[in-house]
């Protein structure tokens, strides 16, 4: 796979918004039922896990990357205690998968990726780190899809298309599209370990299907994900950046030409390929002009690429051969 993470759309739309207000009801309320009976606590750990599960949106929204940094890691052990309690809940399983993959890439992975030049050691002890969120998103993703799919897993293995086809229903197109994009991102990053690139058809077969499933999910995410991983699919021939253009354009019209993280991919995998420096400096000028207010859904997954812009801009030399 390619060196550059795959597109994912960081930290976008989670689900229906709750207010912090509202949680900590839940959670005090909870505290209150857990201590009568096995049921009432069942009960109670469902409904919280209901509203964890969808309360992605605020995160999604806030100004303050740092500010979300520090609170994430919260939000997914208390997701993970939940799980310990009710290990099928679908909804804590894909929010676990979401919830690690948006923080493995938004803040250890870019992390490893501006430390490199500096200290190479350090960055590998960081991308070690990240791979082993990207694991973790990956297996609760799994084990989301098999609630509903027993034997799932085991049957990607064998026949990753078969196992695919089974898959039916388009709301599951989020759950798929995180399970791959966990994955991916970790086979990126460890090109060192023939183990986890032995993966590689497993994630295609998962990213495609979503994308038949339904491939305007996400205002473009999925075509998002694979601006930058056409280019490294098995096998991949002549004709690669030219898909990966094209994917390129269909989700620019599906995010209305406001998400930051289409344009950014575009420039680190087409731009670089073809050493189209001009391009390259346009798409990631045109990322850091997005109004990240326009789109209060995606604003923190604007501010955090608008970042990576930057960098890539001040990268520019080593990037191109003049």
């Amino acid at each position: 796979m390619a060196a550059q993470s795959p597109n994912f759309g960081i930290l976008r739309r989670g689900g229906r918004r709750r207010t912090g207000a509202r949680l900590l009801l839940g959670l005090l309320l909870s505290s209150s039922l857990l201590s009568q009976s096995c049921s009432v606590k069942k009960y109670a750990i469902s409904k919280l896990g209901d509203a964890l599960a969808g309360s992605g949106e605020t995160f999604a929204s806030d100004p303050d990357p740092e500010l979300i940094r520090d609170a994430v890691p919260f939000s997914l052990k208390l997701i993970e205690s939940l799980l310990a309690e009710s290990p099928r809940h679908k909804g804590l399983l894909e929010a676990a998968c979401r919830g690690f993959t948006q923080y493995s890439y938004a803040f250890v992975q870019q992390d490893a990726d501006r430390m490199e030049d500096e200290d190479f050691q350090a960055a590998l002890k960081i991308r070690d780190r990240a791979r082993g969120l990207y694991l973790r998103a990956r297996d609760y993703g799994l084990r989301a899809l098999e609630v509903d799919h027993r034997g799932f897993a085991a049957q990607l293995k064998e026949a990753p298309e078969g196992a695919l086809r089974r898959i039916t229903k388009r709301e599951t197109t989020g759950l798929l599209y995180w399970t791959a994009a966990a994955w991916g991102a970790a086979i990126s990053i460890s090109k060192d370990r023939p183990d986890l690139i032995a993966d590689q058809p497993m994630v295609e077969a998962m990213i495609d299907r979503a994308l038949a499933l339904d491939e305007d999910w996400g205002e473009g995410a999925i075509h998002g994900f694979l601006i930058s991983y056409e280019p490294s699919r098995v096998g991949a021939a002549a004709g690669a950046e030219e898909r990966a253009e094209e994917h390129f354009r269909r989700a620019m019209t599906l995010s209305g030409g406001l998400d930051a993280s289409l344009l950014v991919a575009y420039a680190e995998t087409v731009c670089v390929a073809r050493q189209d420096r001009a391009e390259f400096e346009q798409r990631l000028t045109q990322a850091l002009a997005i109004d990240v207010d326009r789109k209060p859904a995606i604003r923190l997954s604007n501010l955090i690429m608008q970042q990576r812009a930057r960098w890539l801009l001040d990268r520019t030399a080593e990037l191109f051969l003049e």
